[in-house]
């Protein structure tokens, strides 16, 4: 790497959340192209060459870019809607908005989303879309070619629906799609998109909606199709005792055993919520390494209930975090999560021993990156991985009286991003983004969150 480019960060604190949680109180760190070369205690070695530039970053944290492992970007223009709804209620509300939706909204909306999660320290974005309405154009495209504007690292969950409103679904039947086209177009996405590579900017997984707006037969095809292509699959599982109660109903079995009857636990799975896990669902999940992408914000906003975090963690489970779509977390922040997850799992059974800070920020990284399938390349702050870096900075009157950086940060106020690096690209400097222009953005949502709302109107 002495050809490199290097970028030398000195004199901050440090959280690698490495497999030991190796801190420094005062340390260095050196990027050099897009990997990161060497961290430590102290000042950076002397003689470096090819330094184009020194950050003194002092009252600073530097952590692993923080990881989001499920959103609905497309919901960014549909905010502030449905606001006292539970989940049922709040998607038959919101599905004859969303069945609306074109290319040019996915666009904006996903410009919108990635943006507010860039400034807030997200470095690897991740966005669950399954509303493909007939002739609306190329969403997925739309949606990474705006995270690569953004220039975030990306998963594009390619979802589908093929259960609309005359087989029993809540969505509008044209907003659906069949068995075979769903499949084909996933495939479609995975062949053009995904990039298998250690430093991939934008990968695809394989992703039907949930239970209870996919068919059996789109399930058990998808997770065969993902693992033909070499993919990972996600959905959304054990949300609500609703769902809970539809799928005794409609399966004769609970969401985990009908899962494991589709092909679809494994370490190459991750279900978003996972709220209403007992024991043996619990154990599955472990036995089998199927992740959890927890949504803490999302899941009181609907009043699902508290996912066992706790018991998830102790039995094995790998478990990164969320925003959920923004329909449902109108802050659209992941580094807000942290701090939700910490005190709403603190209000379930194990009370003050829930989770700690550093468990905390270990979900919102490390964890993340593992649910991913990414933690050989990012999640830590270690020799040899993806320079995807944050400093927080820590020494304002917000939190310059908390000793403990990462306590400050989790339990703190929301910490302002002095600098966040994606694969050694700087993206945000002094809570600015660098790529995109956030006015610009918004005056776009704004304006496709209206014409939404009048095409809606219209039904």
């Amino acid at each position: 790497m002495a050809a490199a480019q290097r970028i030398v960060i000195e004199n901050c604190s440090i959280a690698t959340v490495d497999a030991d949680d190796t801190e420094y109180a005062c340390g260095y760190l050196v990027l050099a192209g897009n990997r990161i070369e060497a961290l430590g205690a102290g000042s950076a070695p002397e003689g470096l060459e090819n330094v184009v530039r020194r950050i003194d970053a002092t009252g600073h944290l530097a952590t692993p870019g923080l990881i989001n492992t499920h959103h609905h970007f497309y919901q960014w223009i549909t905010r502030g809607l449905a606001t006292d709804h539970n989940l049922f209620d709040w998607l038959v509300a919101l599905y004859p908005i969303w069945a609306r939706i074109d290319e040019p909204m996915a666009y904006t909306a996903a410009r919108g989303s990635l943006a507010m999660m860039a400034r807030g320290g997200v470095t690897t974005a991740m966005d669950h879309h399954y509303v493909y309405p007939r002739g609306t154009g190329d969403l997925s495209g739309a949606i990474i070619r705006a995270a690569h504007e953004t220039g975030v690292r990306f998963t594009l969950a390619r979802g589908s629906m093929d259960r609309g409103e005359s087989d029993g679904g809540l969505p509008p039947d044209f907003a659906v799609e069949s068995l075979d086209g769903a499949l084909a177009a996933t495939e479609a996405t995975v062949e053009e998109h995904h990039d298998p590579s250690f430093d991939a900017m934008t990968q695809v997984a394989v992703a039907p909606c949930s239970p209870f707006s996919v068919s059996t037969e789109l399930m058990r095809n998808a997770a065969e199709l993902a693992r033909r292509l070499g993919v990972r699959l996600h959905t959304h599982g054990s949300e609500t005792v609703e769902e809970e109660k539809f799928c005794h109903e409609l399966f004769g079995m609970g969401p985990t055993d009908y899962f494991e009857s589709t092909g679809w636990l494994g370490e190459d799975v991750w279900m978003a919520h996972c709220v209403h896990m007992n024991d043996s669902d619990i154990a599955a999940f472990a036995r089998t390494g199927t992740g959890v992408a927890h949504c803490p914000s999302s899941n009181a906003r609907l009043a699902a209930g508290i996912a066992r975090v706790p018991d998830m963690l102790a039995a094995g489970v790998p478990v990164g975090l969320g925003v959920d779509g923004t329909a449902s977390n109108e802050s659209g922040e992941l580094h807000t999560e942290l701090r939700n997850a910490l005190l709403i799992n603190r209000l379930g059974a194990h009370k003050e021993s829930a989770l700690n800070a550093r468990q905390a920020l270990r979900l919102g990284t490390h964890g993340g990156a593992r649910v991913l399938g990414r933690a050989a390349e990012t999640g830590s702050l270690e020799a040899g991985k993806l320079a995807d870096v944050v400093l927080w900075k820590l020494d304002t009157l917000a939190h310059a009286s908390i000793a403990d950086p990462v306590t400050a940060l989790v339990f703190g106020a929301a910490a302002p991003v002095t600098a966040s690096f994606v694969n050694g690209r700087q993206i945000v400097a002094d809570g600015r983004l660098l790529t995109v222009d956030e006015d610009a953005v918004a005056r776009a949502t704004r304006d496709e969150a209206r014409r939404l709302a009048q095409l809606a109107a219209q039904r």
